[in-house]
């Protein structure tokens, strides 16, 4: 087997409760219901929290490999509480090594991370495509562990088609430089082309599948088409799981 399938291998962790059923296919309500900021990131469940740690460890502390610094994750479909993973997963990162973690929403369809963490959603991503500065200028610092978040920003007219240009590559570059790990969230793959630009700035990327909901050919699917944009698929993490792996999906993923 290749090295995708190995990282997958190690990746498959479910996440039990992190998605509400009744928001599955709703950005909104994911947003208004599972990441409001009356709800911590730190109010997830103990069980979500320690599968989180294994797939940090699994993806960025194995002994002996090099670890990515730089990861994408993104769902197959919308409303799979792909951001709220993300965000859970930066800060068991932050926790657990030395060096900073960045968090980057780069979701400018329905940014919710920075409601998730409690703070304004501007001066971030986009604005930094816009103005000059420092790329750190424009992250906010969350936690005291040393994680730091990059909003999505002030949103106009023009914030998506920023996303193919060299600005972009340009900010997420120097944004590699000044942290240790960079962790960016993007919109669902079978719903926006966003991911696969946003992969071209990163090492690789995960996948959310969402059990119950996502269908088998559509996870193949996703993973096929960021292979073929050249993005390495580290993983996938099977979210709210209820019953075994089904293997015949990862031997594909």
């Amino acid at each position: 087997m290749g090295k995708n399938f190995e990282w997958t291998q190690r990746a498959e962790i479910s996440l039990g409760a992190l998605a509400t059923p009744a928001t599955a296919g709703n950005e909104s309500a994911v947003k208004n219901k599972s990441l409001s900021s009356s709800e911590s990131m730190r109010a997830v469940a103990p069980a979500v929290r320690e599968e989180s740690l294994k797939l940090v460890q699994r993806l960025f502390l194995t002994p002996g490999q090099r670890p990515p610094k730089s990861v994408m994750f993104v769902g197959v479909d919308s409303g799979n509480a792909c951001s709220r993973l993300c965000g859970v997963i930066a800060e068991m990162l932050a926790e657990n090594v030395a060096g900073s973690v960045c968090l980057v929403d780069g979701n400018f369809r329905a940014p919710v991370l920075a409601d998730a963490f409690g703070v304004e959603n501007h001066h971030g991503l986009a604005d930094s495509l816009r103005q000059e500065g420092p790329v750190r200028g424009f992250a906010t610092q969350v936690r005291a562990q040393g994680l730091w978040l990059v909003s999505s920003g002030s949103l106009e007219k023009d914030s998506l088609s920023l996303l193919n240009g060299g600005r972009m590559k340009q900010r997420i570059g120097e944004l590699k430089g000044e942290f240790e790990y960079v962790l960016v969230h993007v919109p669902a793959l079978n719903v926006f082309e966003d991911a696969l630009a946003f992969g071209q700035l990163v090492d690789g990327a995960v996948l959310v599948v969402e059990a119950n909901a996502t269908r088998r050919e559509a996870a193949i699917r996703a993973a096929d088409r960021l292979r073929q944009a050249g993005i390495m698929v580290l993983g996938a993490v099977l979210n709210n799981r209820t019953f075994a792996i089904p293997k015949a999906l990862y031997e594909r993923v």
